[in-house]
């Protein structure tokens, strides 16, 4: 099959492809798109078929070595468009182009969606506004183990661009579900999941409390925290320790050190089988 070649950077496709950096575009299509050939190798790893692919040999870093992905996606009936470099810069939404940019199915899940295992560890952003910081949480979330991660009330949808960009595709690696503030406790409470708020209006540390079992880490918006509706519904408000003036660390900071303060003890307890250095008595 002859591949289609774009080398017009007003083509009318193109047009319709990157109006995928608005939400609307994306939730009338139920489509997004996914930049990067590291990314775009995590996210097939992780089981994802992309809609189409456009590339563009002008800006590989391995022409050579990356074409043979494109061969291989078009051997399996992927849409392929090769571009010239001005049309893909035209459709691309990052700096520093590397070529690859596919148009993937949107994340759509619900919590209930999700399988878990006996305990799993889970991280609730309720409101979180900015695409970089969800984009933080999920690659700490990839690096951590944690087994899933619930946008509640969220401000911006797992398809932002931004977000695939900051994650670095492990938005299509760790499950990931939405869902309202009230849905996501409800179901919080159905699991049996410990419910841990972290918030700077606590004496409690964040290593002074068990993060073993079932346990769902919530953080907030970077300007007010969590919501009392969160905080109220916590078995437990944690904080943790600051000396300097800021009152406050970044939101995915925080989820970072309150995260692997969870992964310690649970190797502490019961070291993971994906750990390099364990070995079975």
């Amino acid at each position: 099959m002859t591949e289609r070649v774009i080398s017009s950077a007003a083509n009318p496709r193109l047009k319709t492809l990157a109006g995928l950096r608005r939400r609307r575009h994306r939730e009338e299509t139920g489509l997004t798109l996914l930049e990067g050939y590291d990314e775009l190798r995590l996210a097939l790893d992780a089981g994802l078929r992309p809609r189409t692919l456009l590339h563009c040999p002008e800006l590989m870093l391995d022409a050579p070595t990356q074409s043979v992905l494109v061969r291989e996606l078009a051997e399996g009936g992927v849409e392929t468009l090769r571009l010239s470099r001005a049309a893909f810069e035209k459709v691309a939404y990052r700096e520093g182009a590397d070529g690859f940019l596919a148009v993937v199915r949107a994340i759509d899940r619900a919590p209930s969606d999700l399988s878990l295992p006996v305990d799993p560890l889970l991280l609730v952003a309720e409101g979180v506004e900015k695409p970089g910081n969800l984009g933080a949480m999920l690659r700490t979330a990839d690096a951590a183990g944690v087994d899933a991660v619930i946008a509640a009330d969220p401000v911006t949808d797992w398809g932002n661009p931004n977000v695939v960009r900051s994650s670095k595709g492990t938005v299509f690696s760790v499950p990931v579900a939405t869902a309202s503030t009230d849905d996501t406790l409800a179901w919080l409470s159905r699991v049996g999941a410990h419910l841990v708020a972290a918030t700077p209006d606590t004496d409690v540390l964040h290593t002074d409390v068990d993060l073993t079992g079932p346990v769902a880490i919530a953080v907030g918006t970077e300007k007010h925290g969590l919501t009392d509706r969160v905080l109220d519904a916590a078995a437990v408000r944690v904080r943790i320790p600051m000396v300097g003036k800021a009152n406050s660390l970044n939101v995915a900071t925080s989820a970072a050190i309150v995260l692997y303060e969870a992964v310690r003890q649970r190797r502490a307890v019961k070291p993971s089988v994906r750990d390099p250095d364990y070995t079975p008595g």
